[in-house]
């Protein structure tokens, strides 16, 4: 999932600067579930925008919407009318729907009211930890399941650096070492043969370092076109 954070309400305040009527836009998935960004967060924001705004003398209309997701037109068309009623559109989804939002609707000032942060997972309660840099070449077939490309300090393929210490991670005590975690992991499922074989420098062309990227699936475009 992409974990999200709030940004701080005088940041948001400064986006949202002179505008007069704000659309918060609340996001039903990934921070819904990290509760950053869900109806509920989005109530909350609009509530404390709107008392805040008035005691500073310059009240504001601010109203409140969530979408199941904001990265998809369909839903974002459920709300066409609300925005083009609004001066502008605090978004609170990820990066990607502050995006879409603005794409979809090229007439409307659109600002973030969150930080995107990672795609990661709930390890505990109130905790999210990061478990995958999206590089597009996943080697996890490899490592046991745990991303050294994520999880490493150093995206190393060919086990630990110098570094690390009684299964820690040189960078912090508190963060795993990647590499023992890897190797504990095989270790106990008695394939360890499978660290025998040197990884290849990484293709980071199937990363961000070749440019925004772009997935194209035919035959659900050929499907698409016969319907």
């Amino acid at each position: 999932m992409i974990v999200a954070e709030q940004k701080p309400l005088q940041e948001i305040k400064r986006l949202i600067n002179e505008a007069e009527n704000v659309l918060v836009v609340g996001c039903g998935t990934c921070v819904t579930v990290c509760f950053a960004g869900g109806a509920r967060e989005a109530a909350i924001i609009a509530s404390s925008l709107r008392m805040s705004t008035k005691l500073d003398g310059n009240g504001k209309n601010v109203s409140d919407v969530t979408v199941q997701r904001q990265c998809e037109w369909e839903y974002l068309d459920q709300i066409a009318d609300q925005v083009a009623a609004a001066d502008i559109v605090l978004s609170l989804g990820c990066g990607i729907g502050v995006q879409a939002i603005a794409e979809h609707f090229p007439a409307t000032w659109v600002v973030p009211g969150l930080n995107t942060s990672f795609l990661g997972l709930p390890t505990e309660q109130g905790v999210w930890a990061e478990r995958c840099a999206a590089c597009g070449d996943c080697i996890l077939g490899i490592t046991g399941g745990i991303c050294p490309i994520a999880r490493c300090s150093k995206s190393l393929l060919n086990g630990p650096c110098g570094g690390s210490e009684a299964g820690h991670c040189e960078i912090d005590p508190d963060v795993d070492c990647a590499w023992q975690l890897i190797y504990n992991r095989l270790s106990s499922m008695g394939k360890l043969d499978v660290l025998l074989e040197i990884q290849p420098p990484k293709n980071w062309r199937t990363s961000r370092d070749g440019g925004p990227r772009k997935i194209v699936r035919q035959d659900l475009r050929l499907v698409a076109e016969e319907d």
